[in-house]
């Protein structure tokens, strides 16, 4: 995401740790002990999100909004595999009235509890056990408040809706395990009345016409954290095409001009996309895009997966921005394809993207990412940590720009050869996965051969300025 407007010590250790007690559920670890799964991961960035005791494999949704009346119904089908026996197992849901449950195919006992959907099997699902759960639910879907970014989740629109949001938005349109530790692919079909545009993630399917409503299909074969899907519906001027092989969707509202800084920025998509694949490595979905909005609500870009959204800020000047296209796009590999195990570790996400804009900025004829750097470390507040940054700094700049200045350091430290092969083995072997800063500094070290684990922790977290390199 791009926005408009201590010590690592063992920051590492603790970083271990937290991973070894973040629960992955509350149940038995036996096939024949049933507990009730954990309605909450305990991920203390959000509290309340996600859900132990299972994994989802996929998700297929079947969607219908009507804009008139601000209503969708829809039914979701999850794949799972249970964790650990469980009795009963949780879903996020903002909002919605769920009408039938089923598991395996047989109803299921249902209640509320707040923003969670509590799942009784008619009979308990042993550990290692495979399942199906089916919800089918409707209502007028509600945004999510968050502090920092204003509005977020499902966004009612003058044409529309735009269903958005980090660190959640999902949970506000259909039930999900609604955290990064658990992801999976997804088959999107989404209903609209005719001459709407439906849009969403990657590859999109056949469209079909009736009754005066039009569904739209997506299908994202690659694992995808649940804050990573989009849901955007109005009057667009959408365009289909191939890149490298694969589709290319963008799409801008058609009140924008066909020749405005938006579309000729997201024009650019698949230039950018093959430069920075020359420095991280093959580009890792199955499609490519981008989405123009013009809700003010929507004040910052978002890395959706395959397709990142783009808020109307970042071209209020009338001229094209390609600088946001290349972080939304860094994201692609940098948080997308290799995603976060906890939140306090978004620099991962964050550090990187920024640090991608230098580098684009450097191809495009602009500054080097060397006197980006240099501009960048006389203005830095070092009290603020870039690791572990705490809930009211998950979008500070010690996240983004700090993060970009420990990366150029550890180019500069190791040289741009072992630099850029630390990059690709990262996007190689943890693709379609998750990973920590821990991770990070482990296959760093093991690239380039030696300790780096005190450079990093003086660039990330200490509370004094490093010596430049």
């Amino acid at each position: 995401m791009r926005r408009t407007h201590r010590r690592f010590r063992s920051a590492l250790a603790v970083a271990v740790v937290a991973a070894l007690v973040l629960p992955a559920c509350t149940g038995g670890d036996g096939r024949g002990d049933l507990r009730p799964g954990a309605a909450d991961l305990g991920d203390p960035y959000v509290p309340g999100a996600g859900n132990g005791g299972y994994d989802v494999a996929g998700y297929r949704l079947a969607v219908r909004y009507d804009p008139a009346t601000d209503r969708l119904s829809g039914r979701a089908a999850l794949t799972a595999t249970a964790t650990s026996g469980l009795s009963r197992f949780n879903l996020d849901l903002a909002g919605l009235e769920v009408s039938r449950v089923a598991v395996d195919g047989r109803p299921a006992g249902s209640v509320r509890d707040g923003d969670e959907l509590v799942v009784t099997p008619s009979g308990g699902l042993p550990r290692g056990t495979r399942f199906t759960v089916e919800v089918d639910y409707a209502g007028v879907p509600v945004a999510r408040a968050d502090g920092q970014l204003g509005s977020g989740g499902f966004l009612h629109t003058a044409d529309g809706a735009i269903a958005l949001g980090q660190p959640w938005s999902a949970a506000t349109w259909f039930p999900v395990n609604d955290h990064p530790a658990d992801k999976a692919t997804y088959d999107i079909e989404v209903t609209v009345p005719g001459g709407l545009a439906a849009l969403s993630n990657g590859v999109p399917g056949q469209r079909t016409s009736a009754g005066g409503w039009t569904t739209w299909r997506w299908a994202e074969r690659s694992p995808m954290a649940s804050y990573l899907s989009t849901l955007v519906i109005g009057d667009y001027r959408v365009r289909t095409g191939t890149h490298a092989g694969r589709p290319m969707v963008t799409a801008v509202p058609a009140s924008l001009p066909a020749t405005g800084p938006q579309a000729a920025s997201l024009a650019r998509t698949g230039e950018i996309a093959d430069f920075l694949a020359s420095r991280f490595g093959p580009y890792p979905f199955d499609s490519y895009g981008g989405i123009v909005v013009t809700d003010d609500r929507v004040g910052y870009a978002l890395e959706t997966q395959s397709r990142p959204v783009y808020g109307p800020g970042f071209f209020r000047s009338g001229r094209p921005n390609p600088g946001v296209v290349a972080h939304e796009l860094a994201h692609q590999w940098f948080g997308n394809s290799v995603a976060l195990s906890r939140w306090s570790d978004i620099w991962l996400n964050e550090g990187f993207a920024s640090y991608a804009e230098w580098l684009w900025e450097e191809h495009d004829g602009g500054r080097t990412a060397q006197h980006a750097f240099e501009l960048k470390y006389a203005g830095t507040d070092w009290s603020r940590p870039s690791v572990d940054p705490g809930r009211s700094r998950l979008f500070g700049a010690a996240v983004y720009e700090r993060g970009a200045l420990a990366v150029h350091a550890l180019r500069r430290a190791v040289g741009d050869d072992v630099f850029f092969r630390i990059l690709r083995t990262w996007t190689a072997e943890r693709r379609d996965g998750n990973a920590t800063t821990a991770d990070l500094v482990a296959l760093a070290e093991r690239v380039a051969g030696r300790p780096l684990r005190q450079l990093l922790d003086a660039w990330l977290v200490g509370a004094s300025a490093p010596a430049l390199p």
